[in-house]
């Protein structure tokens, strides 16, 4: 299993339209790809939230070849989208993982 992991810093001006968003909106676009079987959201703790609140959503793709899929064709209008409503008041990395058992 491939884990494709985003960590986002987000402004506290835009948080909770932000989080609504996201739920709503963006993680079911990502998922309706059918690229990924499932997502997590997680909230960092521990982690210096006086600029804004810090976020991990982890998405799980069966295959390196269906993650392959996600960043050929939808990645970049997706990515695109989100600039386009938020701006820079965000910030985002993300990086891929492999379960190992």
């Amino acid at each position: 299993m491939i884990i494709y992991n985003v960590t986002i810093k987000i402004q506290n001006s835009i948080h909770q339209q932000w989080l609504i968003w996201l739920k709503d909106e963006h993680i079911p676009e990502i998922l309706n790809t059918g690229c990924f079987t499932q997502s997590n959201l997680l909230q960092l703790l521990e982690t210096d939230d006086s600029e804004g609140p810090t976020y991990a959503v982890q998405f799980h793709a069966e295959s390196k070849s269906d993650y392959n899929r996600y960043q050929e064709l939808f990645s970049a209008g997706i990515r695109k989208k989100s600039h386009e409503k938020w701006g820079d008041q965000f910030i985002a990395f993300r990086s891929v993982m492999q379960v190992v058992n």
